[in-house]
């Protein structure tokens, strides 16, 4: 997967606001999976596609069906072990990630393995190969599955099926 893939898919974990719509029309020439999408949201008001964001990342009920954090998924937990693991990474590969968000959370780890891909280099590669088998094999397979199951919206439909077809093999 290229790492313009792999920030879009990290842009696409973000709240919708009035001109995202518009971003992914300005995307549509590299990305022509999003134009089902953009067709079906074109259809619904924005607050529609808010509420299917918030339902499936943030807040569902009676459960949040694809939390996009590591943590969750192997411990149960917010702020897991995972946490810890990953900033020691980040910092190992000269990068300290921003924002309120912790370090297990998917969209931060997707915007990094886009940066170890656009560096380029044998430690580059190996931070990927740490990211990917370490982390990303032991739960992306199942946020991407429910992702695939619960999305009523076809942007998430699509977006689980190239997480899917990312799915790093655990060794």
């Amino acid at each position: 997967m290229s790492s313009q893939m792999l920030d879009l898919l990290a842009m696409l974990l973000g709240m919708p606001e009035r001109d995202s719509l518009s971003t992914l029309y300005e995307v549509l020439p590299k990305h022509g999976w999003l134009q089902p999408a953009i067709d079906e949201l074109s259809g619904i008001p924005l607050q529609q596609w808010q509420a299917e964001h918030t339902r499936l990342f943030i807040n569902g009920y009676p459960k949040t069906p694809c939390a996009p954090f590591e943590s969750i998924y192997r411990h149960g937990q917010m702020d897991g072990p995972a946490c810890d693991e990953l900033r020691k990474l980040y910092t190992n590969a000269g990068v300290s990630p921003t924002g309120d968000l912790p370090a297990d959370y998917l969209g931060t780890m997707l915007a990094f393995a886009a940066l170890l891909l656009e560096r380029a280099t044998p430690e580059a590669a190996l931070q990927l190969q740490e990211l990917q088998q370490k982390h990303l094999a032991s739960w992306l397979p199942q946020f991407s599955d429910r992702l695939l199951q619960d999305a009523r919206l076809e942007l998430y439909r699509g977006m689980g099926e190239r997480l899917h077809d990312w799915i790093p093999v655990r060794p």
